[in-house]
This record gives C-alpha cells, sequence and structure tokens, in this order.
C-alpha cells in the first residue's frame, strides 16, 4: 500500500503521463502541473535539471482518482471514509521499511528537488507533507498536513494553525522541550486523506489511515527522533520543532490562488532523513485541484452529515472549484416544507465555518454543473424571500477580501429551490424527446464536423 503500487495501477490504465524532456524545480514544474490541473493525469518527470531524482504530481488531482485509491466508486467515496472516520484501527509498527533503505545522519535540503511554485513564493516549499507528533507524555498522536518553507540546509519553517498539532506544540512549549516530528513525503493517497480528516483530538489519522487500507498499513520508527512514519513512505525527514525559534514566513500561494499573509511561524530543524533507494519526490500546486480537494473533501462530509440531520434527503455536496473548494459550497437536498432550505443554509454554515457563500438547490439540479446551479438562482431565486446575510461572522484568513487577522466576514446563502406553494410545472425544464434516429443523425454529423 504504497504510492509505488498506486502509481503503477494508473500507468496500466493509461492515467499517466510522463513528462521527459529536462525540466527546472523552479517555476517550470510548477507551470506544468498548472496547465494539466483540471481532471489531468498523473504527471510523472523524468528529468529534474540539477538533480538524480524524478517528481510526481497530480496523484490526487481527481474524485475518481481519489475513489478507486480507497477502493470504492466515487458515490460511495463520502460514506468509506465516514467508515473509517469512526472505526480507526491501529497500524502495525514493523521493524524494517522500504523508507529505511537509506538513512542520513547529516541531510541537505538543498539535494532535494523541492519546488518554486510562483513568481513571488519566498522560497522553495514542500506542499504535500504529513507531519507525525506525540504529545509530552506519549498519550496523543498526531498526524496533519502544513507547508513548509525551505529556510537554508537543514532548517524549515511550518505554518502552524491552532489546531492539533499547534496544541502539541504548545504543550511542549510549557514544558520548555522541542517536538520531535517525523515529516513524510511521497504516499498512498489513502493516508493523504486521512491526514486530512476532522477528527478528534486523540484519535491518530495513521489509524484512519489503517483503516481505509484494511489494515495493510504499516508504520517504522524513525532512526533519530520519536516519532514514527509510513514503512513505505519514499522520503522522510527527521526533525525538531522548535518552542523557541520563530521567523517570518511566506509568502506563499495558498487555496484562494492568492498570497497568503506573512506571519512569524516556528522553526524546524531537520536533524536525519530517512529514504528509499531512488526516491520519486512528490509535488502537489498550492491552489491546485489536488490541494481543494485534499482540503475540501473531509468538510464535505461533515457539511453533508449536517444537512442529512436537518431536511429529509441530501444528495451532493460541492465544495467549488471556482470557490477555491474552500469558500463556496453548493448543497441539493430533497425539501418537504419550504423553510427546509434555509434550515440546511444554517447547517451548512456551522459545519465549515471557513464557508463564505452557499447555494441550496433541488435534487435536479447537479451542484457539480455550475451552469445548472446558476439556471436554479435564475429560475427559482427571489433574494427578497430567499437570501440569508450573516455579517462580522468568523471566515477564513485565507480570504483576502475578508479581515486576514481575525478572520471576520459576510457571509451569503441563497435558497435556489422550487417553491412547495408554487405549481411544480412552473419550475419544469423543458425537455425534447431523444428518437433512436435522432441519436443516429446526430452521430452522423459529428464525424462530418470533426
Amino acid at each position: 500500500m504504497s504510492l509505488r503500487s498506486f502509481l503503477e495501477e494508473k500507468e496500466t490504465l493509461n492515467q499517466t503521463l510522463h513528462v521527459t524532456a529536462p525540466v527546472s524545480p523552479r517555476f517550470e514544474i510548477s507551470a506544468i502541473m498548472k496547465h494539466f490541473d483540471q481532471n489531468g493525469p498523473v504527471l510523472f518527470f523524468e528529468k529534474i535539471k540539477g538533480y538524480k531524482n524524478r517528481v510526481v504530481a497530480n496523484v490526487c488531482g481527481t474524485r475518481e482518482r481519489l475513489s478507486t485509491a480507497l477502493g470504492v466508486k466515487p458515490e460511495s467515496l463520502y460514506q468509506r471514509l465516514i467508515e473509517a472516520w469512526k472505526n480507526p484501527s491501529k497500524p502495525n509498527i514493523a521493524k524494517n521499511g522500504a523508507v529505511k533503505e537509506n538513512i542520513v545522519e547529516k541531510p541537505k535540503l538543498s539535494k532535494l528537488p523541492i519546488l518554486t511554485h510562483f513568481e513571488k513564493d519566498a522560497a522553495p516549499y514542500v506542499t504535500s507533507a504529513i507531519i507525525h507528533a506525540k504529545s509530552p507524555n506519549k498519550g496523543v498522536d498526531n498526524v496533519s498536513v502544513h507547508r513548509l518553507e525551505v529556510l537554508d540546509d537543514k532548517h524549515f519553517a511550518i505554518r502552524l494553525v491552532p489546531r492539533h498539532l499547534f496544541k502539541l506544540w504548545t504543550m511542549t512549549k510549557e514544558e520548555g522541550k522541542d517536538l520531535d516530528v517525523a515529516i513524510s513525503i511521497g504516499l498512498h493517497p489513502a493516508v493523504l486523506v486521512a491526514a486530512t480528516s476532522p477528527v478528534p483530538f486523540g484519535v491518530c489519522e495513521f489509524d484512519v489511515a489503517n483503516a481505509l487500507l484494511k489494515n495493510k498499513f504499516s508504520l517504522v520508527k524513525c532512526a533519530h527522533v520519536d516519532a514514527v512514519a509510513p514503512a513505505e513512505a519514499e522520503i522522510v525527514f527527521e526533525g525538531h520543532l522548535c518552542v523557541n525559534k520563530e521567523v517570518v514566513e511566506g509568502p506563499l500561494v495558498d487555496i484562494t490562488g492568492t498570497y497568503d499573509v506573512k506571519r512569524n511561524q516556528p522553526v524546524i530543524e531537520v536533524v536525519g532523513m530517512m529514504h528509499r533507494d531512488d526516491y520519486i519526490y512528490q509535488a502537489l500546486l498550492p491552489s491546485g485541484n489536488e490541494h481543494k480537494l485534499l482540503m475540501g473533501l473531509p468538510h464535505e462530509i461533515k457539511i453533508w452529515e449536517a444537512v442529512a440531520n436537518v431536511v429529509p434527503k441530501v444528495g451532493a455536496v460541492n465544495l467549488t472549484s471556482g470557490g477555491c473548494g474552500w469558500l463556496h459550497a453548493v448543497v441539493s437536498i430533497e425539501k418537504q416544507k419550504d423553510g427546509d432550505a434555509k434550515n440546511a443554509l444554517t447547517a451548512i454554515f456551522g459545519a465549515h465555518p471557513s464557508l463564505k457563500h452557499a447555494i441550496v438547490v433541488d435534487m435536479d439540479i447537479d451542484v457539480y454543473n455550475m451552469e445548472e446551479v446558476e439556471w436554479a438562482i435564475a429560475t427559482r431565486f427571489q433574494a427578497n424571500e430567499d437570501l440569508i446575510l450573516i455579517q462580522n461572522a468568523r471566515g477564513s484568513t485565507l480570504d483576502p477580501s475578508a479581515d486576514q487577522e481575525t478572520g471576520l466576514t459576510t457571509k451569503l446563502g441563497i435558497d435556489a429551490t422550487k417553491p412547495i406553494s408554487k405549481p411544480k410545472e412552473k419550475f419544469a425544464r423543458a425537455r425534447i424527446p431523444f428518437s433512436r434516429n435522432a441519436e443516429k443523425v446526430i452521430k452522423n454529423l459529428h464525424a462530418v464536423w470533426k
């Protein structure tokens, strides 16, 4: 259950594009990633200027790819993740693993093809890594995804938001100790999905990964720090998250496609490294579709569960690409009474506090087709009756139009569902009967047109 096994599967299905021309990790790889971002193939960069190792990207770039990684159809993706969140399973701690093929005492970050993505980025950034750490009493394990700015050959700056890893860092800070961390790169998609899971503090995301991988996931102990890492990872940096060293981190493009603000952030001192022979460096484009899916998918599920508690039936949830996979949601419901959609909007904003705009539509609208969503707003929405406005609410600090220090924003909810009080036929989309002969004629016309 490794990145390599997943890549082999994509290769057999012709879902991999090999880039054989030499390319630079400074802007050139990210430019190609950007070009193939929307529903594109897995990208394998074979020749990196100045480096011996290969780079792979867009591994988790589509919902279908994530679904196949978890062994389910796209329509069963939510349920598969919910089951793993509710039934985590401890993975095996192996004595050895592929990632321990090479143990490096004094690694140099400049030896790795770490990408510089956008023109105003402060430095090369690791964007696909997961970080494992333990509480001081070893009672709590946490795994999460964080961006890492390369400061020099043995230091990263880490963007540490006030969630679980921040809590562990604070706990060790109170004891005056640095926090041991394992930084793993090059992972099976199930491990990345697990690392983004919104499980409670105290539930280890590696246990979620093991449940997703049907108890076939193994960890190894690190060589230089008190932490663990996936046995089949490509690369693991071992380090100390310093409690008394901070630097200005950024700028870096975040999920909105704009530059996040600079902040004082902690430093990680790299003290060791483990890696496979001929390791593959896994890249992830900030603000790309892969970033949006990994960050947004767990919150789609939280929205789905919250709305299911207040309306008879939920169809689908889409944290839209145009909404940065984070700030805009479209949710389809089956309502029984007028007012159900407004209850759904309230639940949506409660389930995903970073959300800025939400639209609720009927089940006949495809939430992934924004033309259909816009049509629903055009024909089923009246602003004086169907608009919810929430001022001075906590939103996302990633939104450049919000207060990026406090996160305060104005939220907008749109009820674009059909009113129960009016005849259904007034809102039905006109359809044309489609005969086999018409289908045949259209097919022939397409052949001529091409």
